[in-house]
């Protein structure tokens, strides 16, 4: 068993060009501007990894699970998400003063565990990642795969703190709340195309 950095690089860059434009980005984005991120990147990062090695090991038989299924999970998960953010909760002044909602490792890890989680299977990068291991080997796919999802899960992770940090926390988690409603809509009109 090697390790061909070709492999890695050609699986590094596929996978993370094909995951930024993708919902989950936008998530992480979202979740990244009102919880804290480091806890984000945990729970996002251990989804990727179970479904990386999912990917890995299954191949191409992910492409078989029921597609609408996955998908309206993801578009209630998604929804969830916009109704929790848009309800808000206590008044302005208490927003600032409070500067974001601290609700423990855990709570916040198994929430963005489990919206990358479901939202994914079947995903085009875990196809993706299914094929390039059937063709590149297991090993170096998986490597290259994991680390361009957390890479971009970093990276919408950091411009959430950025706009948190110059944008009042209302306006964020009203914009956020948006996205997410629109990631809610989005997965459920995929359902029907």
């Amino acid at each position: 068993m090697s390790l061909d950095p070709v492999a890695i690089v050609t699986a590094f860059g596929l996978i993370f060009l094909a995951e930024l434009p993708d919902k989950t980005m936008f998530a992480s984005l979202a979740m990244g501007t009102r919880m804290r991120p480091l806890y984000v990147w945990f729970g996002t990062s251990s989804a990727f990894l179970v479904h990386v090695t999912v990917a890995v090991a299954a191949g191409g038989l992910l492409g078989l699970l029921p597609d609408w299924s996955v998908k309206l999970v993801s578009a209630l998960l998604f929804a969830l998400g916009a109704f929790l953010l848009l309800r808000g909760g206590g008044d302005d002044d208490e927003d600032e003063a409070a500067g974001r909602t601290v609700t423990g490792f855990w709570p916040v890890w198994s929430t963005a565990f489990m919206a990358v989680f479901i939202s994914e299977w079947g995903d085009l990068t875990q196809i993706t990642t299914a094929n390039l291991a059937a063709t590149n080997g297991a090993l170096p796919t998986a490597i290259g795969s994991a680390a361009a999802l957390m890479s971009v899960s970093a990276l919408a992770l950091l411009a959430g703190q950025f706009i948190a940090k110059r944008v009042p926390l209302k306006t964020v988690q009203r914009v956020g709340g948006l996205c997410m409603l629109a990631l809610a809509i989005w997965t459920a009109v995929e359902i029907f195309v």
